[in-house]
């Protein structure tokens, strides 16, 4: 099926009347291969895929016994080494390969197997050890994306002992160092089962909000991500005994830089994605929030609206491009005047808007201080806003109202990052994908303690995966 483009209103509609008028039908995954996949990320768990313990190959040796057991072969798994920082990870990509002849390119199923490390002291498990608890499974990386990596694994499994036969290849895709680099997504990303893919599906990127008696609320589609970027702000100064203090001080030029940088209020800019976004947190909430959302839909200017959204970043970080503070370091001796003085300036920029050059002017300009050195760190890779199409988000749509029937999917914008912005700057449309319902604020404790998952979302994501998978390989049944 060729894509078409609709405004996105439009779109959102077609989908969810679909769904309305009940014509999607799925066969549910047995309870058998909901289990075996359980059973599977409780394998994963003690796996410490963290920077610096050396467990991804091990994992990936996990993972491949599974896949050949199922009948994947050899040439059709493959592994991509790379060493970073004197330690070995490796990224993994495996090919479901069609028969048919068609000239439909590649779709690719995107999760990551590294995790964030844990401090077992401050959990109340084993971070290591999974462990059920009230319907709860707790683990490192049980959120946050193993379960992503068990579900994709166990969905290829099931579909390849059962003999399905995609119409287009199907490709897993997980890297090893999501969370501190993406190097090996940069890897995977040159592979030519992965390069040429039409657009590719993030089960890290996806999901969506319940009550606490499981009552689904919303559901998320990833569209977009805000640029990650990091500057250092440096001063220095000729130092001296603290008794005797000088005018010059690295300490306080570099506080002053900083308040700067607080006052900073980058402007309203909204794209097709954060349009929607802001229009349905403005129906949903109502109130304040709701009216000053309405008001920047028509005025991006309105200082009014502005200033009240300030009071509520958990919305207003889709509004614009935020810079802060996130950590300092300066001085040598309680006892010394300070030579060196150096803070951590984290930025989310919109996509877009300029990117990382433009941001850096605005810093300069507000510090306005030739003596504060401004640097950028490591790479930030920019990306644009993948298109929303018709075809993949009423294939999205429809997996969710395999299990919730009746509520529509919302393209977001991410103001974290996820590998999406790889794929996304290499030219592949990403889009968040999966229908895991959790309690918020409640179960979001990816990257915190005491991470989870609740097991009856993760069983019906079992569900979910089995539909989209067959649909996107045009074997769904409807």
């Amino acid at each position: 099926m060729r894509f078409r483009f609709r405004p996105l209103a439009a779109v959102c509609g077609v989908a969810l009347t679909a769904l309305t008028l009940g014509s999607i039908e799925a066969a549910a995954v047995s309870a058998a291969k909901k289990a075996e996949a359980q059973t599977l990320l409780e394998e994963l768990i003690p796996y410490r895929t963290a920077k610096g313990h050396g467990q991804v190959p091990a994992l990936i040796d996990h993972l491949t016994e599974i896949l050949k057991e199922a009948g994947f072969k050899s040439e059709e798994i493959v592994r991509l080494p790379l060493d970073i920082d004197g330690e070995r990870t490796e990224g993994l990509v495996v090919r479901f390969p069609t028969k048919a002849i068609n000239n439909l390119a590649p779709v690719v199923f995107l999760a990551h197997m590294d995790v964030v490390d844990a401090i077992p002291e401050n959990w109340e498990t084993d971070p290591y050890v999974p462990q059920i608890r009230d319907g709860y499974l707790y683990g490192r990386g049980a959120q946050d994306n193993k379960f992503g990596v068990a579900l994709l694994v166990s969905t290829f499994a099931n579909l390849k002992k059962e003999g399905f036969e995609p119409q287009r290849d199907l490709v897993l895709a997980f890297a090893g160092d999501e969370e501190t680099g993406m190097l090996t997504t940069r890897e995977i990303l040159k592979h030519p089962f992965v390069r040429d893919a039409e657009y590719a599906l993030n089960s890290d990127a996806g999901g969506g909000t319940m009550t606490k008696d499981g009552q689904a609320v919303a559901f998320s589609m990833q569209a977009a991500e805000k640029t990650y970027a990091t500057f250092h702000l440096s001063t220095k100064s000729s130092g001296g005994h603290s008794s005797v203090p000088r005018p010059e001080n690295a300490i306080y030029d570099l506080a002053r830089a900083l308040i700067s940088v607080e006052s900073i209020q980058f402007p309203v800019q909204f794209n097709e994605i954060t349009r929607s976004m802001a229009a349905a947190v403005a129906e949903r909430e109502g109130g304040e929030v709701g009216k000053a959302l309405t008001s920047l839909l028509k005025d991006p200017g309105d200082q009014e609206a502005i200033a009240v959204m300030d009071a509520y970043p958990q919305y207003a970080n889709m509004l614009w491009t935020t810079c802060v503070a996130t950590m300092l370091k300066a001085g040598h001796a309680e006892n010394a005047l300070p030579q060196d003085a150096t803070a951590v300036v984290n930025c989310r920029i919109l996509p877009d808007t300029g990117g990382v050059k433009q941001v850096k002017s605005v810093l300069s300009a507000a510090i306005a201080n030739d003596d504060v050195i401004i640097e950028d760190q490591r790479l930030s890779v920019e990306s644009p806003a993948s298109p929303i199409r018709e075809d993949v988000l009423a294939t999205l749509q429809a997996g969710v109202a395999v299990n919730y029937p009746g509520v529509a999917i919302q393209p977001t914008m991410s103001s974290g990052g996820t590998e999406g912005r790889e794929y996304r700057s290499a030219g592949i449309p990403t889009y968040g994908a999966g229908s895991l319902a959790l309690v918020r604020p409640d179960d979001s404790r990816a990257h915190g303690v005491n991470e989870r998952i609740p097991l009856k979302s993760f069983h019906r994501e079992m569900d979910y995966w089995d539909y989209v998978v067959r649909r996107v390989g045009q074997g769904a049944r409807e």
